[in-house]
């Protein structure tokens, strides 16, 4: 892409419209201050994920042709999670490979975006830190670190806050333990694997977490709620917006 897009969609996915609708609301405000139109297709929901990882490929192409038709044209797709980023990406193209719907399900792959990878390497954001001196922890999903490589776009941005110290953590580069449908399927393998990032994370000392991913938040922040710990975690655009937006005085 030579220069910025006028307009954008964006896929909100399903913990963000339920759980996190506050990052979604951030992520527009983020895009539209660099002047970008944002679209927000009602007719999106799940990327098929779920049913794609449980070997449920018939439903997964079915969902995946539903978000297609939702997202028409050729605007870039901005998703404001790694996972669902790599399902649309990366697999999409393979489930459809050798059927018609192939060469629809490439050219929708080269559109899609994870939102820190788009606000760096597309729009170049620059950023003023307006808010308080804080030290936070960084969780990068194993898909936005793995599949969509975006580890790097989320330190750029956080780097830019010269108020924000950024500690790093033991298990850093470990999974949470929700894995969507793993949590599922392995409950006791899930908690213990949530139990050791929570412990290094309150262990590090930080005053909060910031993540890309909402899928793991819900996973970190019910496991630090059911702990007894203050410490939670934040969407990045949340965390973005909130510390980079001018307030208007009061008259």
């Amino acid at each position: 892409m030579t220069s910025p897009p006028k307009t954008v969609y964006l896929f909100g996915t399903c913990i963000v419209d339920i759980f996190f609708p506050t990052a979604g609301i951030s992520a527009i405000k983020l895009l539209e201050r660099e002047g970008i139109e944002v679209r927000y297709p009602q007719a999106q929901s799940c990327c098929g994920q779920p049913a794609y990882s449980s070997g449920y490929l018939t439903e997964a192409r079915s969902v995946a042709m539903a978000q297609m038709m939702a997202f028409s044209g050729d605007e870039p797709i901005v998703v404001l999670s790694g996972s669902c980023a790599g399902m649309m990406k990366h697999h999409y193209p393979s489930l459809f490979d050798g059927l018609p719907q192939q060469t629809q399900a490439r050219a929708f792959a080269a559109r899609i975006y994870e939102l820190t990878e788009f606000l760096t390497k597309v729009l170049d954001i620059k950023l003023c830190d307006l808010g308080q001196p804080v030290e936070i922890a960084l969780h990068t999903s194993c898909a936005a670190r793995r599949e969509m490589g975006v580890r790097d776009t989320s330190l750029a941005l956080l780097n830019q806050l010269d108020k924000v110290v950024l500690k790093q953590h033991d298990h850093e580069a470990e999974c949470c333990g929700f894995g969507g449908t793993f949590s599922v399927r392995h409950p006791h393998i899930s908690a213990a694997m949530v139990e050791d990032k929570t412990s290094a994370l309150k262990a590090c000392g930080v005053q909060q977490v910031v993540s890309a991913d909402c899928a793991c938040l819900l996973n970190i922040n019910g496991a630090l709620e059911k702990q007894g710990a203050a410490l939670r975690g934040q969407h990045i655009a949340d965390f973005l917006w909130q510390r980079t937006q001018h307030v208007e005085a009061k008259q």
